[in-house]
């Protein structure tokens, strides 16, 4: 038997982290962290354990709280006070982000993005205003029954007053979620138009219309009143549109290019990683981590682990950053 090649030789303690191929590191992670400006209170975010939504005045105590495990970056999401059919609080001054923005930049040295969408400041929950409103005056169901579905033009006005608020509140990176065709280009215009040439824009280039998306419309009160999104985010079976999803961003000038959701898309994490030089971000999302605390729960998984792991999957596929509700447990954890 000829067992010139051992690969074993390379596993034992003492040389096995040395050859190891992958490693995280707290400075990899983004922390999601949700302020509410209905609440004077933290509260709890049933569907995801150790999450809260907490009110404005705690907002600089929980990024402090992110701080201490040496997470550097925390993504901003926001439940306003009122909703309506426009969403007008995604880009007032005093919007809960922007004030948020303003309280946590003035205080920390924390890097600051924001979520630029419209889904938590709509009262029908989707991404922008419904062509219906747009085209004159049928309601959420109606709209639903004809086919008709978010406006992507008048989206796109709407996204350049929110990025360009959020910059001005002081945010150092705006994120795009909607999936609107042409918002990276009008989210970096209006942006260099106002003076804020030097913030960054971290695209949500290939976000897929995912069922992992559950827990997080509990905790930002994002959920669609009727409908779905199907008709603008990606399929999950389409692996070849995600590449011609991202270029458009890339020629639109955005900076980082983000997957979501990250475990069920890894392959497109790694397609991205190979194609493009950008940095590649991907969002590890709310239905991956209460997956895995509900098995935590039933005895079935050791949670610790089968989140390192997962996270250790995700920057192994090729991503540079992991947005993660994990980032505070597996900081702390590679930090102790």
């Amino acid at each position: 038997m000829d067992l010139t090649h051992r690969p074993r030789r390379l596993r034992k303690d003492g040389i096995r982290t040395l050859v190891s191929e992958t490693s995280l590191e707290p400075s990899d992670f983004i922390a999601p962290v949700f302020v509410d400006a209905t609440t004077d209170e933290r509260v709890a975010i049933d569907s995801m354990p150790g999450h809260e939504r907490v009110p404005l005045e705690e907002a600089v105590p929980r990024v402090e709280e992110v701080r201490e495990t040496g997470v550097e970056a925390v993504m901003l999401f926001g439940i306003p006070e009122s909703k309506d059919r426009a969403g007008t609080r995604a880009w007032a001054d005093d919007g809960v982000v922007q004030a948020a923005t303003r309280r946590i930049t003035a205080e920390t040295d924390t890097y600051v993005i924001t979520d630029a969408c419209l889904c938590e400041y709509t009262d029908h929950g989707h991404c922008g205003p419904l062509e219906a409103d747009v085209l004159g005056g049928e309601n959420g169901h109606e709209c639903h029954d004809h086919g008709l579905t978010v406006d992507n033009d008048a989206t796109l006005e709407a996204l350049e007053k929110i990025a360009v608020s959020q910059a001005d509140a002081g945010a150092d990176m705006i994120a795009p979620s909607g999936m609107m065709d042409g918002m990276v280009g009008a989210i970096r215009g209006a942006l260099d138009e106002s003076g804020h040439t030097d913030v960054p824009v971290m695209s949500y280039a290939a976000k897929y219309q995912s069922a992992f998306y559950g827990p997080f419309r509990d905790a930002a009160d994002g959920a669609p009143s009727f409908g779905d999104r199907r008709h603008y985010q990606m399929d999950p079976g389409n692996r070849r549109e995600a590449l011609r999803e991202v270029a458009l961003d890339v020629e639109e000038g955005a900076d980082v290019l983000m997957v979501k959701p990250a475990l069920p898309y890894l392959d497109i994490v790694s397609d991205l990683r190979r194609e493009f030089d950008h940095p590649i971000a991907a969002y590890n999302v709310s239905g991956e981590y209460a997956m895995l605390h509900a098995a935590s729960e039933k005895g079935w998984l050791d949670l610790e682990a089968t989140a390192l792991e997962s996270l250790l999957s995700i920057k192994r596929a090729g991503a540079d950053l992991i947005l993660t509700y994990f980032a505070e447990d597996i900081a702390r954890k590679i930090s102790s």
